[in-house]
C-alpha cells in the first residue's frame, strides 16, 4: 500500500470533480439537463479510466515480447471520448428550426478531456482549459445579441370569409422591413365560411414579435391564431 500513490489518485479524482463541477454549474444555471452532476461525473469517470490505462502498463511491464499480451495504454482513453457520442446526443434537441444542446454536449465531451488530462498528470493544461472554457461560457454567449439570425417560421390565420383579410395580413407584415413571405397555402370552407391562410415567413430573430402579434389580432374576421417555428431550409 503505497499511501502517497493512493492520495495522489484522490487528489487527481478531487481535481477532475472540481473542474467538470465548475462547467456544470454553468450549464446547470443555464437551465440545462446535463447540469452540475453530470458533468462532473462525466469529468471523474474519465480521470479513473485514463489512471487505469496508466496502471495497466505499470502492471504487466515484467512481461517480454514473447509474451501474448499486447496492451495499448491509450484505448481505453479513446474509447471514453467516443462513447461521448451517445451521452452527448442525448442532450441535443433538435426542433423544426433550430438545434439546441450542442454547447451542454461539447461541454461533456471536454469534462472527458480534462478528466483524462488530470487522470494522466497534465494538471496545468487541465485547470488553463477549464478557466479558458468558462470564460467563454458565461461571457461569449452575449456576442450572439450582436448578431440576427435568419429565422424561419409558419403563420396561420383563419378568417371568416370577409372582404380581402389576406391582403391586409400583407399589409401588417410590410410595415416591419425583413419580413420575406416565401410561401401561401389556402384552405376555404365553403360550409363554415371560413378561410385559413398559412404564410411562411422569412425573417431576422430581432423582430418586433409582440407588436407584429398584437397588429395582426386587431384584423377584422381573425377567428384563430397561431405562429410557430418552421423547418430550415
Amino acid at each position: 500500500m503505497d499511501w502517497q500513490h493512493i492520495g495522489l489518485d484522490f487528489g487527481k479524482i478531487l481535481l477532475a470533480a472540481i473542474l467538470g463541477g465548475a462547467i456544470g454549474f454553468e450549464r446547470e444555471s443555464h437551465g440545462q439537463a446535463a447540469g452540475f452532476r453530470t458533468n462532473i461525473l462525466v469529468s471523474v469517470g474519465a480521470c479513473l479510466m485514463m489512471m487505469l490505462s496508466l496502471e495497466m502498463e505499470h502492471l504487466f511491464r515484467h512481461l517480454t515480447s514473447d509474451a501474448v499480451v499486447r496492451l495499448d495504454p491509450g484505448r481505453i482513453a479513446s474509447y471514453a471520448i467516443a462513447s461521448m457520442g451517445f451521452l452527448g446526443g442525448g442532450a441535443i434537441i433538435k426542433g423544426k428550426g433550430s438545434v439546441r444542446g450542442l454547447t451542454t454536449a461539447a461541454s461533456l465531451w471536454l469534462d472527458t478531456g480534462l478528466g483524462l488530462a488530470v487522470g494522466a498528470g497534465y494538471v496545468l493544461p487541465a485547470i488553463a482549459t477549464t478557466a479558458v472554457c468558462l470564460l467563454i461560457l458565461y461571457n461569449l454567449r452575449h456576442f450572439k445579441d450582436y448578431f440576427s439570425r435568419d429565422i424561419y417560421t409558419v403563420l396561420t390565420l383563419t378568417f371568416r370569409d370577409l372582404g380581402r383579410p389576406l391582403e391586409d395580413v400583407k399589409e401588417v407584415l410590410a410595415q416591419y422591413p425583413g419580413f420575406k413571405i416565401q410561401f401561401i397555402n389556402y384552405y376555404h370552407y365553403i360550409a363554415d365560411r371560413k378561410v385559413t391562410y398559412r404564410l411562411r415567413l422569412h425573417s431576422k430573430e430581432h423582430m418586433p414579435w409582440g407588436k407584429i402579434t398584437s397588429r395582426i389580432l386587431q384584423l377584422p374576421g381573425l377567428d384563430e391564431f397561431a405562429w410557430e417555428e418552421g423547418d430550415v431550409p
